[in-house]
């Protein structure tokens, strides 16, 4: 990446500028985010409940956090239909599909590579203790 003119010397020296993805890092790898903008775009529009058992790992309480923050963020859609009981739906917008091609990028990347982060974590973790690093 270093020929890349993206990636360039002159980045601010303030840690929160100088790179100018962490927003986007932030914004779309928080945890939970993933696996629900992840669902919300396999599975179409969603009930909190049906959010919740394709996410078993994750509390109501949490999903209901990432749920407001995604649409805060303007990446989700929540429709409240005022019936008895009332009814709750999520979906993905325009801006959140537009994360895709990202998302399927990663992807490819996780299926060609992950393989080699194991081994290296393998590796690492078999050689022998060193002195602490400072």
């Amino acid at each position: 990446m270093a020929g890349d003119a993206t990636w360039t010397a002159s980045a601010p020296t303030d840690p929160e500028l100088a790179c100018p993805i962490s927003p986007v890092v932030d914004i779309v790898f928080s945890r939970w985010t993933t696996p629900i903008l992840w669902s919300l775009h396999m599975h179409g529009r969603q009930r909190f409940v049906e959010l919740e058992r394709r996410i078993t790992a994750i509390t109501p309480k949490v999903l209901t956090q990432r749920l407001r923050q995604l649409e805060r963020d303007g990446l989700i859609v929540r429709t409240y239909h005022p019936e008895v009981p009332p009814r709750v739906e999520y979906e993905i917008n325009e801006l959140g599909q537009s994360l895709a091609p990202l998302f399927a990028h990663l992807a490819e990347w996780a299926a060609g590579n992950l393989d080699k982060v194991d081994l290296a974590r393998h590796d690492y973790d078999a050689r022998p203790s060193t002195s602490v690093i400072r």
